[in-house]
């Protein structure tokens, strides 16, 4: 009997995106879903559904959830640990760095000032302390999804197509993924148009998607753009910051125009080579 090779071995099959999904859309519709249509009932039992409410919460963390289990299931903890350490990558070009510090404000400032409420609104935040505590709750909600959507979702489907692709297939999933919580009045989704921020999740999946392959598939850059995202001090540009993604969207694409056109150098690894040291072998990652 032949064996594949050991790094073979070591890979989550295609496969594994079918459960991956079910998984993440399981869970996360189920709880929106119990909501919808049984709201009298689930308000008595667990309160009214905010953002902030931990079965909310339960529901964000989906996609990590079930990465975690897809991981675990078909690697092992040995595994999970070389998965996790994809949280150490941070190399990529100073560029990228400036894009997430600068140049997604500027993206909300354009749109803010495009809506007309640039300096209309007051800053929201009347103490250190509750500015500091926004930001908390923001840094550990939606980039946590980024253990799912980049952490296995992006790396399997670059094994099927070429990134621009893989970008487009993912920001499909990822904008129809949100679609329950637009249905819920207790949520800041509820507050928004569906269409404009379906296009813009597709624009930004085309971003981070570059971002992920020029940092060898690291999760924390995609998590810290994430934070960026939803980063609270950012003034309310919805719909008009949709333009200014998608605008966005289209030079990082041209940019990298080669590397998003070829599956030459896309990160197809969900669990990397490990070294001695138990971190993802740089060699593997092309550092």
């Amino acid at each position: 009997m032949t064996f594949p090779p050991v790094a073979d071995r070591r890979q989550i099959a295609l496969i594994s995106l079918a459960p991956f999904l079910l998984m993440t859309f399981g869970l996360a519709w189920g709880i929106l879903a119990l909501f919808i249509l049984l709201p009298d009932r689930m308000n008595a039992i667990f309160g009214e559904l905010t953002g902030d409410h931990p079965l909310f919460y339960l529901a964000v963390y989906a996609p990590a959830i079930a990465a975690f289990i897809v991981v675990i299931h078909n690697s092992g903890l040995r595994g999970m640990r070389r998965y996790l350490a994809r949280l150490f990558l941070w190399r990529c070009a100073p560029a990228w760095y400036a894009f997430l510090i600068v140049g997604i404000p500027l993206l909300f400032f354009g749109g803010a000032a495009l809506k007309g409420n640039f300096f209309a609104e007051p800053f929201p935040f009347l103490s250190i302390q509750s500015l500091l505590m926004a930001m908390l709750l923001a840094a550990i909600k939606g980039p946590i999804e980024e253990f799912g959507w980049r952490g296995i979702a992006l790396p399997l489907l670059q094994r099927k197509f070429a990134p621009i692709w893989a970008a487009l297939i993912l920001g499909v999933i990822w904008g129809v993924w949100h679609l329950p919580a637009f249905m819920l009045s207790g949520t800041q989704q509820g507050a928004w148009s569906f269409t404009p921020f379906f296009a813009g999740t597709i624009a930004v999946s085309l971003i981070v998607t570059a971002l992920f392959n020029a940092s060898r598939g690291s999760i924390l850059l995609p998590a810290l753009m994430h934070f960026q995202l939803i980063n609270p001090i950012w003034p309310d540009a919805q719909p008009y910051d949709t333009l200014f993604f998608v605008a966005a969207a289209v030079l990082v694409v041209w940019f990298n125009r080669a590397a998003m056109l070829s599956k030459e150098g896309a990160c197809t690894e969900v669990v990397p080579l490990a070294n001695s040291s138990g971190m993802p072998d740089a060699r593997s990652h092309g550092l």
